[in-house]
């Protein structure tokens, strides 16, 4: 497993919160996602083998969020 830590820009409430978790955390590979509004970053622990970073970042952008 490897862990990183995404800067994210326009996470401002708790939906940006369930939109982030739920959809990247529906990605396969991905075992675990938490967000921290107050520092604007996104944990995310995922397998390399059956996920790459570029579409964990794809994913939040897709909901309306820039990676950083």
């Amino acid at each position: 497993m490897e862990k990183v830590t995404l800067n994210v820009t326009g996470m401002s409430c708790g939906h940006c919160v369930k939109a982030i978790e739920g959809s990247v955390g529906e990605l396969a590979g991905v075992s675990n996602v938490k967000v921290h509004l107050e520092n604007g970053t996104v944990d995310v622990e995922f397998s390399s083998a059956e996920v790459s970073l570029d579409k964990i970042k794809e994913t939040i952008d897709d909901q309306g969020y820039d990676v950083n």
